[in-house]
C-alpha cells in the first residue's frame, strides 16, 4: 500500500563540513531507528569508517561524531514521498529537502549521492536549482548485490579520499 511518508531525520552537518553525502530516502529501519542507514545489512557505516580508517560506529552519537570529525555532512535528497516500505522503485510524489540549510552554513566542496535513485531525484529536482552536479557513488544498500564490500570500498575510497586530498592541498 502506498504511504505518504515525511523524512523524520535531521541532517548532520556543521560549519566545518566539506563533503555532502545524500541518500534518497530513509528505509523503514532507519525511520524506526531515527537515524541514517539503520538497516543492519546496509554497508554505509562499514564503508565510511573503513575509508577513514576508523572504528565502525555503533551508536547514533558515534555515527554523528565520525561524520563531523571527517568533515562530512549527511542527509537525503527527498523530504517526503509516497513509498511502499523501503522500496526505492515505488517512490512517487517527491518533495525534496532544501539543501540551503547545509549549503548556507558549510563550505561544501563536493556533493556525492549514495546510489542511482538519489542521483535520479537530485538531477531532476535539486541540481537545476543549485546548479551543482553530484558525483554518484555505488549504493551501499544490500539490494546492490553486484557491488561486494571490496568494490564498494575501492569506489568510495578513491572518490572521497581524492576530495580530502584536494582539500588538504588547498589548505597549504
Amino acid at each position: 500500500m502506498m504511504n505518504m511518508v515525511v523524512h523524520p531525520i535531521e541532517p548532520v552537518y556543521d560549519k566545518d563540513s566539506k563533503i555532502l553525502i545524500l541518500g534518497s530516502f530513509p528505509s523503514v529501519k532507519s525511520r524506526e531507528e531515527g537515524f541514517f542507514y539503520g538497516h543492519k545489512q546496509n554497508r554505509f557505516w562499514k564503508v565510511i569508517s573503513a575509508v577513514f580508517s576508523e572504528e565502525e560506529p555503533k551508536s547514533i552519537e558515534e555515527k554523528k561524531d565520525l561524520l563531523l570529525r571527517n568533515h562530512i555532512a549527511l542527509w537525503d535528497v527527498i523530504k517526503s514521498c509516497d513509498i511502499v516500505g523501503s522500496s526505492d522503485s515505488s517512490i512517487s510524489n517527491v518533495v525534496t529537502n532544501d539543501l540551503s540549510v547545509i549549503l548556507d552554513v558549510a563550505d561544501i566542496r563536493a556533493i556525492y549521492v549514495n546510489g542511482k535513485t538519489a542521483l535520479k531525484y537530485y538531477e531532476k529536482y535539486i541540481e537545476p536549482v543549485i546548479k551543482r552536479p553530484a558525483i554518484c557513488l555505488p549504493s551501499t544498500s544490500p539490494a546492490n548485490a553486484a557491488w561486494n564490500m571490496n568494490r564498494l570500498l575501492e569506489a568510495w575510497s578513491v572518490t572521497v579520499l581524492e576530495q580530502k586530498c584536494q582539500k588538504d592541498r588547498n589548505r597549504k
